[in-house]
């Protein structure tokens, strides 16, 4: 147990610092009100995502422990939303349109009331 916590925390720490990086580097290039720094970390994470679950799903590559690593760890650090993308493209393939609907619809309209909620609770 403690070789896989040890794995997804260094995978994570490079994960977060690459999102970091990629957000500092595109918000000074690109400074206008549309969050690219985010929207571009969001897209090449699920991109990574994706391309390292199909290639574990096609070969034996990829272990448990570097799977660990780079899956739940690199691409957990570097955005959670490939995660999220993730598991809502299992429910797709999987055929369950409610639960995928519900999903997306509940992570999405709660998430940001959560936020609204927490800024309001930090605000009294």
């Amino acid at each position: 147990m403690i070789k896989q916590i040890l794995l997804v925390g260094l995978g994570g720490g490079v994960g977060s610092i690459l999102r970091y990086l990629t957000s500092f580097f595109i918000f000074k290039k690109y400074s206008t009100a549309f969050p690219w720094g985010t929207f571009v970390v969001n897209i090449l994470g699920c991109l990574i995502i994706g391309f390292l679950i199909g290639l574990s799903e096609k070969s034996d590559i990829l272990d448990k422990d570097l799977r660990l690593l780079l899956v739940t760890g690199f691409c957990g650090g570097y955005t959670t939303f490939s995660a999220f993308s993730a598991e809502n493209f299992q429910l797709f393939e999987t055929g369950n349109y409610i639960l995928l609907t519900t999903y997306i619809a509940a992570s999405v309209i709660i998430g940001i009331l959560a936020t609204w909620s927490g800024y309001i609770l930090a605000k009294i």
